[in-house]
């Protein structure tokens, strides 16, 4: 088995609870943040819907460069929206890692900014990392939003304590 192939499963397991707690963010609720360093519930679901895309930076570039990275985030609109987003970027990342090569996920991949590297590592670590967790935990964080604003937080590995009751 292709380290792609072991990838695969995962990735679609995710993006099918990811999809449920996009679905889940309430329109008229864009703006509640938990704290004040806290993103909006808007900005966050927005930034779960992007990272997707993160599979074809980690796999298809030697690195990231956020000084040459100009980036301005796309404004919330609706859970529907966002929802269909994701899963167009799903569905292209997906086709990027299955057809990465063994080879390509051993090459290494640095992240900086100018000089300061922040990271290097063999892409399959990235990919793990900066892709498949890191959606994963800001969707976690969606959920304890979707918890304080009182609305059902879906299960992702099983019923949640809202699907079970």
């Amino acid at each position: 088995m292709s380290i792609a192939q072991s990838f695969l499963g995962e990735w679609d397991h995710e993006v099918e609870s990811t999809k449920k707690m996009l679905a889940a963010v309430p329109d008229g609720h864009a703006e509640f943040k938990p704290a004040e360093k806290s993103m909006t519930m808007g900005r966050l679901a927005v930034h779960v819907c992007e990272l997707p895309d993160w599979a074809a930076v980690t796999l298809l570039q030697p690195e990231l460069d956020f000084a040459k990275f100009e980036y301005k985030p796309p404004a919330y609109t609706t859970a529907a929206d966002n929802v269909a987003q994701f899963e167009k970027k799903a569905a292209a990342a997906r086709a990027i890692i299955a057809a990465a090569s063994d080879a390509t996920y051993m090459e290494n991949w640095t992240m900086r900014q100018g000089d300061q590297v922040f990271m290097t590592m063999p892409k399959v670590a990235v990919l793990r990392s900066f892709v498949f967790n890191h959606m994963i935990h800001h969707r976690a964080q969606l959920g304890v939003y979707l918890r304080m604003k009182g609305v059902k937080v879906p299960g992702m590995y099983g019923p949640s304590a809202d699907e079970s009751m």
